[in-house]
């Protein structure tokens, strides 16, 4: 298992993990990789990376699903970034083929801020299969 240490700089962001994700599993078996993220207020996803305009529309499709200002009852003030970690997930799992990542053509793997700014771990875990 690895571990990748991030900084993030704003209360919301999407940050790219994909190229040290492909960087841990360079020169592996065939297998899956599993990414986890480890917090409550933060999360993991798929989706394009192709154009940066897709995570600011992401941001802004869950800001309105799940706006900061609800009656939420959670103490510390953090309740919207919770509510967006459960619906991103934390955790995503690729196919590994000859130490590649089998991503779709436009596929990136995200670590999702929702109550930065934070320092975060991401583990990464590969797991091999046999023929």
């Amino acid at each position: 298992m690895w571990t990748l240490d991030l900084s993030t700089r704003e209360r919301v962001a999407f940050v790219d993990i994909t190229g040290e994700v492909e960087r841990l599993v360079r020169g592996a078996d065939d297998g899956v990789v599993v990414v986890f993220v480890p917090h409550t207020t933060a999360g993991v996803t798929i989706n394009e990376n192709a154009d940066p305009s897709v995570r600011h529309d992401l941001t802004t499709a869950l800001e309105r699903l799940v706006p900061a200002d609800l009656p939420f009852t959670h103490a510390e003030g953090n309740s919207d970034a919770h509510v967006k970690a459960g619906l991103m997930g934390s955790s995503v799992t690729v196919p590994v083929l000859h130490g590649s990542l089998q991503l779709g053509t436009w596929q990136g793997i995200y670590f999702a801020e929702f109550d930065g700014p934070r320092r975060r771990r991401v583990l990464v875990t590969f797991v091999a299969t046999r023929s």
